[in-house]
């Protein structure tokens, strides 16, 4: 009989100035059995992401070089790569600066090992493609597609740059068209139970869909929202 085939190894990019927080944190992926990348710079970061691809990158905010909010918009021109941002910047402003420049997820400084160790395999779940299952059947509403198997959204026939979490929350509401959702249904569905950040996460990423998939996004005719309550998906 064949020996079922062994896991993939994921390999984490860390971009990190504290030679302390960056030997902990290599030395903690690497006992989780991760291949790990290091890089101390921005800008040696970002040569390294674009040359190696790694599955997932943790970066810092304050870092020489260019600062991670600057890497994490150039690696979003090119790259889906899941991004975490960490930061001793722990304000709500600076969580959605953060967000908006293209991040998956933030862990503010002071963080236990032990957390962002389990938003990586939160986040690597998400974007790794599972076991082949059943075809599931396209979703469609007018010129907006939802295609669960290919993963993929397309608009009038063109398929649209949308990050991974960006497609997770589309999915969701496609699957649930006419359902009002608050925010925190929204974080437990589709974030799941055991991320940290705040319901004004669900905002941005909502923004970021209309701006996507809707003909005019300051009206949305489709991703709208239920005043007071949350937001809902119309069919």
């Amino acid at each position: 009989m064949a020996e079922p085939a062994a896991a993939p190894v994921h390999t984490i990019l860390v971009v990190e100035d504290d030679e302390t927080l960056l030997f902990t944190l290599k030395h903690n992926l690497a006992r989780e059995g991760y291949r790990v990348l290091t890089a101390a710079r921005g800008d040696d970061g970002l040569r390294v992401a674009r040359e190696q691809h790694p599955d997932l990158v943790v970066l810092d905010v304050m870092i020489p070089g260019i600062d991670g909010i600057q890497v994490c918009r150039l690696l979003r021109k090119d790259t889906r790569i899941p991004i975490i941002l960490l930061t001793a910047l722990g304000g709500e402003g600076d969580r959605v600066a953060g967000l908006d420049s293209g991040a998956d997820d933030y862990v503010a400084k002071p963080f236990g090992i032990r957390e962002l160790l389990a938003r990586i395999r939160a986040l690597l779940r998400r974007v790794t493609p599972a076991a082949p299952e059943p075809a599931q059947a396209v979703l469609r509403f007018g010129e907006i597609e939802v295609d669960p198997g290919r993963r993929e959204v397309r608009r009038g026939g063109e398929a649209l740059h949308v990050k991974p979490q960006e497609f997770e929350l589309l999915l969701f509401f496609a699957q649930h068209p006419g359902r009002v959702f608050s925010r925190e249904q929204i974080l437990d569905e589709v974030w799941g139970h055991d991320f940290a950040g705040g319901a004004r996460t669900v905002d941005v990423h909502v923004r970021w869909l209309r701006q996507k998939i809707e003909a005019d996004p300051a009206n949305p005719a489709r991703l709208r929202t239920a005043r007071g309550s949350g937001y809902l998906f119309e069919r």
